[in-house]
């Protein structure tokens, strides 16, 4: 199996950049991911004034899939996301959207048996991991977009329900799409409102084809229980907006409901979550729970 080690990133997705590795349509292949501070912090001494912000949300690829033209929907699959490591996470004054911290501080979480350790002024705590991609996408449609940003393209979602097991969908802007992946988290709520979740390093096992059936808007993603339509944009209105109405046209392009069926069935059983609200931009997601059509 072809596999992509960390140790050349990018930084933006761009369709200037030069393949790093080639796949043919379904062939699985793996990439290796440093964490989004590029493995700068090792201990709770080193700390943000001491990074190279340059190297910052790295990301792996991209990976040049043969057959994939410019306009096709291509099904990213993650087959199979494994930790390589212990996470670590900064938190500082002004740090995303918790205005009550006063101290900086880095903390090294240690994965121990699929639990992450957190330790508290209170005790230490035990959570379960639940791994997810932070950066995930394809080239954008002209110039470089910075890791840090999500857009249509993909890019810095931070959804905490695209982790292994589930299907992406995006659009492909080039030949061969320049797909690549980083930021991955051990564990993250939604919002991620200190700016980070577990920030930690990972081996990702992919597999991506042409989408030819499905009439959706992308980015889009299927788990096992869910369809989910992601936005992003500067303006939250806008994100949730797009959000919503991105999952009406799935609905509406793929079912035989109509208006009034899908507008009710939104109402009562959809949900408007958001996923991140300290990039660049907001990302949003609307869910769609997949039984109900299935």
């Amino acid at each position: 199996m072809k596999r992509l080690d960390a140790s050349k990133p990018f930084y933006a997705f761009s369709s200037e950049l030069a393949p790093a590795l080639t796949v043919a349509a379904g062939e699985s292949f793996v990439l290796e991911t440093m964490d989004c501070y590029g493995g700068q912090l090792k201990s709770p001494e080193d700390t943000l004034d001491r990074m190279n912000w340059a190297t910052t949300n790295p990301a792996t690829g991209p990976v040049y899939v043969e057959g994939i033209k410019a306009g096709d929907v291509i099904r990213v699959q993650i087959e199979d996301l494994k930790l390589t490591g212990n996470s670590v996470m900064f938190t500082r004054p002004g740090s995303g959207k918790v205005k009550g911290i006063v101290t900086p501080e880095t903390s090294i979480l240690e994965v121990v048996d699929d639990r992450l350790r957190v330790s508290t002024a209170c005790g230490e705590l035990s959570l379960p991991v639940k791994p997810m991609i932070g950066v995930i996408g394809v080239a954008p449609v002209e110039g470089a977009c910075s890791n840090a940003v999500p857009d249509a393209h993909g890019g810095n979602m931070d959804c905490k329900l695209i982790g292994a097991g589930t299907t992406l969908y995006l659009t492909a802007n080039h030949e061969g799409a320049l797909f690549g992946c980083g930021d991955v988290h051990a564990r993250m709520g939604d919002g991620e409102v200190v700016i980070c979740g577990a920030e930690t390093p990972a081996v990702v096992q992919f597999s991506i084809e042409r989408e030819e059936n499905l009439k959706l808007k992308t980015p889009f993603l299927v788990t096992d229980d869910l369809y989910v339509a992601i936005a992003s944009s500067k303006d939250l209105e806008e994100a949730y907006q797009m959000a919503i109405d991105h999952m009406f046209y799935f609905l509406k392009e793929n079912t035989a409901l109509s208006d009034g069926d899908i507008g009710r069935l939104m109402s009562l059983v959809g949900d408007l979550k958001f996923c991140q609200v300290v990039d660049p931009q907001y990302s949003v997601r609307f869910e769609f729970p997949r039984h109900l059509l299935d």
